[in-house]
């Protein structure tokens, strides 16, 4: 999904912030399996303390933040992977 290191995804959507800034990897499809699937598929992204792990906007404390990831890890996956089924992939959908 991403491939910028010092660039925050959430900033980004959510605020038009494209500065650069300190980041964290995250894998959007959480869980001991779909954190390799999402490995394996490029779904991950980096994301500022505030949007990973501190704080109420952190997709680890805030489940909208969350989801949104995770929608857009989903369009992702199905624009580059059309002969693959993202539910059968990764057990759910999120659209």
């Amino acid at each position: 999904m991403q491939k910028d290191k010092g660039f925050c995804y959430l900033c980004k959507l959510l605020n038009g912030d494209d500065f650069p800034k300190q980041t964290q990897e995250h894998h959007v499809c959480f869980g001991t399996a779909n954190r390799k699937l999402s490995e394996k598929y490029g779904l991950k992204v980096y994301l500022c303390l505030k949007h990973h792990e501190i704080g109420p906007e952190a997709v680890h404390n805030n489940h909208e933040n969350a989801r949104i990831l995770q929608r857009e890890a989903q369009k992702t996956f199905e624009a580059n992977f059309p002969e693959l089924s993202f539910m059968k992939t990764f057990g759910r959908s999120y659209t």
